[in-house]
């Protein structure tokens, strides 16, 4: 007897239709998350490209404000002055000298600091380490009186140095690089010191090559902060010598008219050289943030 059997049934393929469509919703809630960030930065160089501030205020709350019709560079060439009333071209080289130099005064004081709190014979470095965290907590607006009365003693007011000095030790950036630093095998040390290296030329040689992310990331977050100190400048700045290009927008303000085109412009130039600061530096600020995660 012939038992004819029946074909199997071919295994059914589990439906994508769900998989695509949570696809599509998360494209989108991500798209709406993002252009609800980016919109307000979109506004601000629509803006700054229009000649008449009338039409920059009627396009506000509506479709047009991310729109226009003559783009223009007038606004622009009007900010980029170098004497005069409001001399944003000389506030922008002041913002700019200010930047680079607390950030590389800042990035190899703070590693230097956390190399000795780290690898150095130091007494009490637990206790050292305790008042490190204690000062990170204390606000900075605590401590702006006390530091510009100082600052005016000693002279350095309405100058370079003011803005630059109190800024480039940071408790935060030397914690930070020591939680780096002790990571660090003591046999890559103890191999610098049998080859004769000292104490200096381990860390110079031997240590910040290695630590270029957190390096980086000190330096990102050290010039986003110093950046956009708005307070510190306005108190030791009386005139347009050191003056920044954030106390410099304000003075757009607190009076009867407001030209927006030229504000929004001013705004722009401030906003592109921390941007460029950002994707130079972005490559070593992800990747520490990764090491961190894996240490983790």
């Amino acid at each position: 007897m012939t038992v004819i059997s029946e074909p199997l049934a071919a295994p059914r393929r589990a439906s994508s239709e769900p998989r695509d469509i949570g696809g599509i919703i998360k494209l989108v809630a991500v798209s709406l998350i993002a252009l609800v960030i980016v919109s307000p930065l979109i506004v601000l160089v629509v803006g700054s490209l229009k000649a008449d501030r009338f039409q920059i205020l009627a396009d506000m709350g509506t479709f047009r404000a991310f729109w226009v019709d003559n783009p223009t560079l007038q606004n622009f060439r009007d900010m980029w002055v170098f004497s005069g009333a409001l001399p944003f071209g000389r506030y922008l080289l002041n913002s700019l000298v200010i930047l680079f130099v607390t950030v590389i005064g800042g990035v190899f004081l703070n590693s230097m600091a956390a190399f000795v709190l780290a690898w150095g014979r130091l007494p009490g470095r637990a206790v050292i380490l305790a008042a490190l965290v204690a000062l990170y907590i204390v606000p900075q607006e605590s401590i702006v009186l006390p530091l510009l009365t100082i600052i005016n003693r000693i002279g350095l007011s309405d100058s370079f140095a003011a803005q630059i000095l109190p800024f480039m030790a940071s408790p935060l950036y030397i914690f930070l690089i020591y939680q780096f630093f002790i990571q660090i095998p003591r046999d890559i040390y103890d191999a610098a010191t049998v080859d004769g290296a000292g104490p200096f030329r381990i860390y110079w040689s031997v240590f910040l090559p290695i630590s270029l992310p957190v390096l980086a990331t000190v330096a990102i977050l050290l010039g986003i902060e110093t950046w956009n100190q708005y307070l510190w400048p306005l108190m030791v700045t009386q005139t347009d010598y050191a003056r920044p290009i954030s106390v410099g927008i304000a003075s757009f303000f607190g009076t009867g008219t407001i030209y927006w085109n030229n504000a929004m412009a001013a705004s722009v130039m401030m906003m592109i050289p921390v941007l460029i600061f950002y994707l130079a530096f972005q490559r070593w600020f992800v990747s520490s943030f990764i090491s961190s995660a894996v240490k983790g």
